[in-house]
């Protein structure tokens, strides 16, 4: 006889069990059935309440490992709770499986119903936000539609780049990179810029910086870098912005657009400034090297490296032979040693992070990786 669907599940039976042998899965249903049988009477003989439908089918999940096997059980019961609770000990009384011996423990014997309806409420609950979200309007997000539709009605061209409608009549202009800083601009009132798309900078934008008081307006990445060293070359640039450092400008907010432009300075104060810059660096790099060639003349005819930190100070001293070895532990800024720099040592140096390899000489390199190599012979 075909045994009949679960009527309505009300309870979830849930045991573990532990077999001392190897078995399979209808192994564990079949002891279940065997053992239980006449134990609880026929009202609750577990073959006609499955063929009824008050109990479903009986789900096992077993793995065997080294010669033992254990699993899950899980049991649909349509009784009532104290029926289900005396099914559930009749089946943690088997004690065996086939020729193993076996320990049944239930470990749970959930409320289907309950879960069924915290799932209701909690979709219900998912619903009626959705609903709330949607009835209720978002002023700040109308706001930024309205605002969007007259940035994109304001922007126009000027020699087919992108600009804002002030561009003609104002007596100073911006120079942004692109379309989206002319848009983003415009957005906190600010009409008189026009991109200037990139690098190779258009004749009408070098024409029109002549014509009027400019400001470059430029990331604060490489790419700005870039755009403001060929402005300076082509175009008349009185003033410089920067974006913050890392920033681009159709990224600003409203504070750090005005920040920004209030912080512009000459190009010549900039160009001052960042010669200053380089001239600070080229002395720091110089005593950096000396006294990287220093250290090398206290190592010499010691047969050691000194490995030391992005200060300079001193990590720790070893044998040559033991230099490769420990890179990788140590991860050093600086290698000084009396010895020769060969190509192995700059690839394992480079993988660490080393940045200066000083040695007494160097093999053929053909690669230094960016590794700064010093040798005492040239």
């Amino acid at each position: 006889m075909a045994k009949a669907p679960v009527d309505t599940v009300k309870y979830n039976i849930y045991a573990s069990i532990i077999i001392d042998g190897v078995v399979e899965k209808p192994d564990v249903v079949g002891a279940i059935f065997g053992q239980s049988e006449g134990l609880l009477g026929e009202d609750l003989e577990l073959r006609e309440l499955q063929k009824t439908g008050r109990i479903g089918r009986i789900e096992v999940d077993i793995e065997t490992k080294s010669g033992k096997s254990k699993g899950e059980i899980i049991v649909p019961s349509g009784l009532g709770m104290v029926k289900t609770a005396i099914v559930g000990a009749a089946i943690e009384n088997v004690n065996r499986v086939g020729p193993c011996n076996a320990i049944i423990k239930i470990k749970d014997i959930e409320d289907a119903r309950s879960v069924k309806r915290k799932k209701v409420v909690n979709r219900a609950k998912n619903l009626l936000k959705k609903i709330m979200d949607e009835s209720v309007p978002d002023t700040d997000k109308i706001t930024e539609e309205v605002r969007k539709s007259v940035q994109l009605a304001d922007i126009t061209e000027y020699n087919g780049l992108p600009a804002g409608p002030s561009i003609e009549e104002a007596e100073s202009i911006i120079l942004v990179e692109g379309r989206a800083d002319v848009l983003n601009l415009l957005r906190y009132g600010i009409k008189n810029t026009v991109a200037v798309g990139g690098t190779n900078i258009p004749k009408a934008v070098v024409k029109l910086s002549k014509e009027k008081n400019t400001i470059a307006f430029v990331d604060g990445d490489r790419g700005g870098e870039m755009i403001l060293k060929e402005l300076s070359q082509v175009a008349d640039i009185d003033f410089i912005a920067e974006a913050p450092k890392g920033k681009e400008v159709e990224e600003l907010g409203k504070k750090e657009v005005i920040m920004a432009l209030r912080r512009k300075v000459p190009l010549s104060q900039l160009n001052n400034k960042k010669e200053k810059v380089e001239e600070k660096n080229k002395a720091k790099e110089k005593a950096k090297r000396d006294d990287l060639m220093n250290f090398l003349k206290e190592v010499k005819g010691k047969l050691s490296a000194r490995l030391y930190d992005t200060n300079l100070e001193l990590i720790t001293e070893m044998e040559i032979k033991d230099l490769i070895d420990s890179l990788a532990d140590v991860q050093p800024y600086a290698i000084v040693f009396d010895g020769i720099v060969t190509q192995r040592l700059v690839d394992v140096a480079a993988d660490t992070g080393v940045k200066y390899l000083v040695g007494v000489n160097r093999s053929s390199i053909s690669n230094t990786k960016n590794l700064i190599v010093l040798t005492e012979k040239k």
